[in-house]
């Protein structure tokens, strides 16, 4: 494994270091924005495929692995956006039949799913050493800053002594390192946690579903969208939101769509059933308000 200060930075120098002319890149359309610049920056052709769809990929591959070098297919565990989860057997089947490589940007699974958070790779029950190069960020279940790349010792040692954004930059702090280890040995006791974030993070899905909130495409992660459509109406809602002591913040565009401004909500092992049951409440209280007034100024 090697660190770098960010996760942004760790998917923008590992692809654009390790693939180039001649090569070709595959990118769900939903890819973070470190990815896609990790892309662009290699000089590869890069292409997105259409949302968690491997048969569309698939079709790609078929049309074009011929006229490249090498291929890398770059999909996420957990899309940081919507939280649906990408069907890893099926991109692992798709990389084994055309030959190609394969990176899952774990940012938002790991520490998240499978039964003791080991990732999306646990989820499936998949062998690890069928994805090459596995991602994380150390800001999300890690509780602290930083990013890594996982995979066979050849290729962590040759990103050690030859990416530039490892080589030419700084190391992760000391209290950030020590903070990462100390929450990997806080979820390897205690795995219990990861249950009750998955039970807290149905819940949250559940109660939103049943009063008719839009939680887009999220199912079995700690990351669930509200989408209320509107760039204004998501930043007003989240001012309304802390005004009655819920932090949420507004997603709109360039990060989601233009139509697709959201509240995003991350769960926690945490938060206790009641705050749950009373945030969707308020969210449902806010959101009528907001819409009456709306309504009222036409």
């Amino acid at each position: 494994m090697y660190c770098l200060c960010g996760g942004h930075a760790t998917n923008v120098s590992t692809i654009s270091h390790l693939f180039g002319r001649n090569d070709l890149i595959l990118y769900d359309e939903l890819s973070h924005n470190s990815i896609i610049q990790g892309c662009f920056l290699s000089g590869a052709t890069a292409l997105s495929f259409p949302h968690n769809d491997a048969a569309a990929l698939d079709e790609i591959l078929r049309d074009r692995r011929h006229r490249y070098r090498r291929v890398l297919i770059v999909i996420e565990g957990v899309y940081s956006t919507d939280g649906d989860i990408a069907n890893l057997p099926e991109f692992i089947a798709a990389k084994k039949r055309h030959k190609t490589f394969l990176m899952v940007d774990e940012a938002h699974s790991a520490g998240v799913l499978g039964q003791t958070g080991r990732g999306i790779c646990e989820h499936f029950a998949a062998n690890p050493a069928d994805v090459d190069l596995w991602m994380g960020t150390l800001s999300k279940s890690f509780a602290s800053c930083g990013g890594y790349i996982a995979g066979s010792t050849a290729v962590v040692e040759y990103l050690k002594y030859t990416s530039p954004g490892f080589v030419y930059s700084v190391g992760i702090s000391p209290p950030n390192a020590a903070a990462s280890l100390a929450s990997l040995q806080v979820l390897q006791a205690e795995p219990e946690r990861v249950t009750r974030l998955h039970q807290r993070a149905k819940l949250f899905l559940e109660l939103a579903q049943a009063r008719g909130l839009n939680t887009g495409m999220s199912r079995d992660s700690a990351v669930i969208p509200i989408i209320v459509g509107d760039t204004i109406k998501s930043i007003q809602m989240s001012h309304l939101m802390w005004e009655r002591g819920i932090n949420v913040q507004p997603m709109f565009y360039p990060s989601v769509p233009e139509n697709a401004a959201r509240l995003r909500f991350f769960m926690s092992c945490t938060h206790k059933e009641e705050q749950i049951r009373t945030t969707v409440d308020i969210l449902v209280e806010e959101l009528h308000k907001l819409s009456g007034e709306s309504n009222g100024r036409r």
